[in-house]
């Protein structure tokens, strides 16, 4: 019995030293856990809370050609706080109002349970309090920094205003595809996509330490690298071409129900694109900027008529030819071969046509006939003049995903017999828009092609480091002579011809109608891509433009219905607007009652500066007057300027008035202007005063 207790108590012994000696090595174990590899923990610890991150650069600005912003970074901002930075004193005395400011600013919490937030965060001692996470402008920060413990600033109030800048275009969707975009995957297009390397500066470098509510706050020490902001981008776009130009279209593609239209502004002398539209119907009808037909790839068509003009070149530069030297186009078809008959336009056909006149109604017969008697035995031979005008050659655009021409060479498997008449006209070529333009542009440059260009230069902070001047793509594409005779040809289509619906007596506008079937699955269909493209003034180029309609609905299945309207409204309204396309103003001052002759009324600045600069009579209301539209009155020999006042939806009293200023007030008001005559604005179909509904048309005369 002994020996049973004995052994009982042995092992009880030898459980309780195994309990004790299992204590101390898991006491052991915890102290070299807490002790000895408190930097390995710590190290865990950090990483777990800190992470490298980009710092982004403030991306650059798009300006248009007179330095209007197109679009800039707007800064947003989140707020934040810091409550253990105020002074008891501060805290304690101003929490009830910030609270209070808080709640109205960001009514999600109350007063209270922002003050709760903060009191509990100053206790225990947490250095960042996310107050809100929605985004604030520059306005509301600049009204919260007057706020109480927030006005201190950061480093003695702990106020934390934390930046988050936005892509902003201030003239909305104008625009919008040229300006383009560029999404976080760099996906993108238009000038924000081509210039992004530009316009995004480079990348900073720091520390973020994990707070509490999942924020990052940024740690400064010397590993910090500050970003490089991004340049900006100086357009050649004209904001008030740019809207004329998409009014106009956008108008013109709801009346006919195309599917999609584009048009193109370019100034003569330098190749600056000042206009790009392009609209798409989407699924509901509306007309939205979806893809830049104008230059991109999928813009890219069989230019139809419009592409006559570069083998009246080639054929005028092969062969002495006259204008008047004739071809007869029959009864309206020509059989080239077996399946494959060139048809006119006009039923029974245009008889004998001189060349001029072969190019002013757009006979396709004409111009292929002729085309196929002087290089049907020499294909090549064309296509090297094709090349030689530049229509062929790639543009080297700005814009990035440009398109290219495609064309066919003799030596190629699939030229066939029918491919030189057929391309003479239009067909089995594809070219973009801006392509097209480039050639008419050239001829009203006097033979000088110069590449497109969209961008003139990058600055920064005020200071230039690039330029972007005109740039010659040839010379000459033609001789003096050839380029005299299509000068003459182009003039004929809006005197004579199939664009004589947009003839007009105030100035000469130049171009060419087109018309192209639509190639659908292989074969062409009833459906119709339709052009104008030409100059103005014809006599002086300052711009040229073309205008495209795809497949229009309602009968307008011509350029010179569907398109050639577009343009003449972008003509006139560029016409009336810029001055350096006018004569200048010769004035008369042979008697005392015109020496202020045509000042009648107008922009009062104006007005004072042509006295002050030219007439210098005394003007008796010197003060400046609350309205910018003034009317003149002569009292003896001196000048005395009255009111003469707007009123919303009520018509302006524009008699005396430039048509420049007449314009732009009717339309700002909301009326269609048209005009007759020449001078200043005489008589105007609706009275002064008049009530109107927007949109409705007035009719102004003009006399000298």
């Amino acid at each position: 019995m002994k020996n049973i207790k004995q052994s009982i108590q042995l092992r009880l012994l030898l459980v309780m030293l195994g309990m004790i000696v299992s204590g101390l090595v898991i006491l052991y174990q915890v102290r070299g856990i807490q002790q000895w590899d408190q930097s390995t923990w710590d190290k865990l610890r950090h990483s777990e809370k800190q992470i490298s991150k980009v710092i982004e650069p403030t991306r650059g600005n798009i300006y248009s050609d007179n330095g209007s912003l197109l679009a800039t970074s707007v800064p947003f901002y989140t707020v934040a706080m810091d409550p253990t930075v105020a002074s008891d004193e501060l805290f304690n005395a101003k929490i009830d109002s910030l609270a209070l400011l808080f709640s109205q600013e960001f009514p999600k919490k109350s007063k209270w349970q922002y003050k709760h937030i903060l009191v509990n965060a100053r206790k225990s001692k947490r250095r960042y309090v996310r107050i809100s996470n929605e985004r604030i402008n520059h306005l509301k920060r600049r009204k919260m920094e007057a706020w109480p413990i927030v006005r201190r600033g950061k480093n003695r109030g702990g106020v934390i205003f934390e930046t988050i800048n936005k892509r902003y275009t201030p003239f909305k969707s104008m625009a919008y595809r040229t300006i383009g975009y560029i999404n976080d995957n760099h996906v993108g297009a238009g000038l924000e996509y081509s210039f992004d390397k530009t316009l995004r500066g480079v990348d900073g470098f720091g520390k973020f330490r994990k707070v509490a509510g999942g924020a990052w706050r940024m740690i400064h020490d010397e590993n910090e690298l500050e970003p490089i902001n991004g340049d900006d981008i100086h357009t050649t776009i004209n904001v008030n071409i740019q809207d004329v130009t998409e009014a106009a279209l956008k108008r013109q593609l709801a009346k006919v129900q195309a599917k999609y239209g584009c048009a193109i502004v370019m100034e003569t002398a330098t190749g600056e694109v000042k206009a790009i539209s392009n609209f798409t119907k989407n699924a509901d009808g509306n007309y939205i900027e979806s893809y830049n037909y104008a230059v991109g790839k999928q813009g890219k068509h069989e230019p139809g008529s419009t592409f006559k003009l570069a083998s009246m070149i080639a054929l005028l530069e092969e062969k002495q030819l006259n204008l008047t030297d004739t071809i007869d186009t029959g009864d309206g078809e020509y059989r080239f071969a077996k399946n494959a008959v060139m048809r006119d336009s006009k039923v029974g056909g245009y008889g004998n046509l001189t060349i001029q006149g072969v190019f002013e109604h757009s006979s396709n017969i004409g111009v292929s006939r002729l085309i196929d008697r002087v290089f049907g035995l020499n294909e090549k031979k064309y296509i090297e003049h094709l090349k030689e005008t530049g229509i062929l050659d790639e543009l080297g655009f700005q814009l990035q995903g440009y398109g290219t021409p495609f064309y066919k060479e003799p030596t190629e498997k699939d030229w066939s017999g029918t491919t030189l008449p057929w391309m003479s006209i239009g067909y089995e070529v594809q070219i973009t828009p801006l392509q097209t333009l480039t050639l008419y542009n050239a001829v009203a440059n006097n033979g000088t092609m110069l590449r497109p260009r969209i961008v003139k230069s990058i600055s920064n902070g005020g200071r230039t480091l690039k330029t972007f001047g005109p740039e010659v793509m040839r010379k000459h594409i033609c001789s003096e002579e050839t380029l005299h005779k299509v000068q003459q040809m182009l003039e004929g289509v809006v005197e004579n011809g199939t664009g004589r619906n947009i003839r007009n007596n105030h100035y000469k506008i130049a171009g060419k109608t087109g018309t192209a079937q639509v190639l659908h699955n292989g074969r062409y269909i009833r459906r119709y891509y339709t052009t104008f493209v030409g100059y103005f003034p014809a006599k002086k180029p300052k711009y040229s433009c073309i205008v495209v309609i795809n497949e229009p609905q309602g009968g307008y299945n011509y350029g010179s219905s569907a398109c050639a309207p577009v343009f003449k409204e972008i003509a006139d309204k560029i016409f009336a607007t810029d001055l350096d396309i006018h004569k200048p103003l010769v004035l008369n001052d042979s008697t005392t009652n015109k020496r202020f002759p045509v000042i009648r009324a107008g922009y009062e600045k104006d007005l004072r500066y042509l006295n002050d600069n030219y007439f210098k009579l005394p003007i008796l209301d010197k003060s400046t007057h609350d309205e910018q539209w003034v009317r003149t009155r002569i009292v003896r020999d001196s000048i005395q300027l009255v009111s003469n006042a707007l009123a919303q939806s009520k018509v302006p009293n524009v008699k005396g008035m430039t048509l420049r200023d007449a314009i732009y007030l009717l339309e700002n008001q909301g009326l269609r202007v048209s005009y007759q005559g020449e001078g200043r604005v005489v008589k105007q179909s609706r009275a002064p005063g008049a009530t109107f509904k927007s949109g409705s048309q007035i009719q102004l005369q003009l006399s000298w």
